[in-house]
């Protein structure tokens, strides 16, 4: 049982008190803190891939500890892909900053081929070796036709894409909150700098309830967060003792990191009611997941989830960005379409 005492309340503007939480994904390092972020991660075990993204042997049933979040993240990503092709892309290119198994690339990648993009270029990259040879080894099983990396690499440095080369980049699950918050700002020009499509990034708010990165909470004994210095500290179950930077987001703040940089087009919270009141086995196995309390959580959750007073309550935030390279090119079209009018109609008799 976790040690609830140990986690300490954080006051929000509001005035409202409660206990935040911490992700479940991957990272990027931090080395002020006592651990190396990365080898938090390489130490997980095989069963992490699940835990994290959903079962990978099963790419769309989306029934894993976040299976709303990530339907909702899947249907926005599909949505972004059938865009694309519909506008007449026979080729594609994805950057997955922070992949750890790489489950979501292989999401993306195998419903491109389904959509009939004729070249697919997709790189993933993570801090943690361990999590890119298990990316690599299930890439080679399934994905040998595309032309598909995955590299050991930190998102704080520099990135080997080309400008305004990738139609899709994700950072998905709390890999920025492993950065130091001051280079946040950085982080989100280079985003751009390579991206001329869409930016799509989840992150844990500041009110989201207790998890473990890389272990179910059962099997967390002691769980302590000290946010004034953006550090975790978690003690599990067998003896491993974590310690590491991490750092939680409000809406308006992950916003503001990215608004200078990219239009936003949509800022909502994930999970707001689904992690609170839907049924778990884990620890009330006798109730299933009715149909009407599921139906009810879904309709709260389309209610609120991008109402100010809830958002920072949320387990997830997700933030959908595009690229003002495309919003210039759109209004370059429109101007140019509208110039090509006016000249007709001076030129045309009426």
């Amino acid at each position: 049982m976790v040690d609830q005492d140990s986690i300490p309340t954080r006051k929000w503007a509001s005035g409202v008190t409660g206990s935040p939480g911490i992700a479940h994904s991957v990272l990027a390092r931090d080395d002020e803190t006592p651990a190396n972020v990365a080898d938090i991660y390489n130490q997980a075990g095989d069963d992490y891939a699940s835990y994290a993204d959903g079962d990978p042997s099963q790419l769309f049933a989306f029934g894993g500890m976040h299976a709303y979040a990530d339907r909702h993240v899947w249907a926005v990503l599909e949505t972004k892909l059938a865009d694309l092709r519909a506008s007449g892309k026979r080729s594609v290119r994805f950057l997955d900053a922070g992949c750890g198994p790489g489950t979501w690339l292989r999401r993306l990648i195998l419903r491109a081929r389904a959509l009939g993009f004729s070249s697919i270029t997709a790189r993933g990259f993570d801090i943690a070796e361990a999590q890119i040879q298990r990316a690599r080894l299930t890439a080679a099983a399934s994905l040998s036709e595309v032309n598909v990396t995955f590299d050991v690499a930190d998102l704080a440095d520099r990135l080997p894409e080309p400008d305004a080369s990738v139609d899709i980049t994700l950072c998905l699950y709390s890999a920025l909150s492993h950065l130091p918050v001051e280079r946040l700002t950085d982080i989100s020009g280079e985003i751009a700098r390579v991206t001329s499509g869409h930016f799509i990034t989840t992150v844990r708010s500041i009110g989201s309830t207790p998890t473990a990165f890389v272990e179910s909470l059962e099997n967390v004994r002691r769980l302590k967060h000290d946010h004034t210095n953006d550090r975790c500290e978690i003690d599990l179950s067998d003896g491993r003792h974590m310690a590491f930077g991490f750092h939680l987001f409000t809406a308006d703040e992950l916003r503001n990191h990215f608004a200078r940089n990219f239009d936003i087009e949509d800022l909502r919270g994930l999970d707001l009611f689904h992690g609170r009141f839907m049924p778990d086995a884990r620890w009330n196995p006798s109730q299933a997941a009715e149909s009407q309390i599921a139906d009810e959580l879904d309709r709260l959750e389309r209610a609120y989830a991008t109402n100010t007073e809830f958002m920072d309550r949320a387990t997830h935030l997700l933030l959908i960005a595009r690229s003002r390279q495309v919003a210039t090119s759109i209004e370059n079209l429109d101007s140019n379409s509208a110039a090509l009018d006016l000249a007709i109609d001076r030129t045309c008799p009426t």
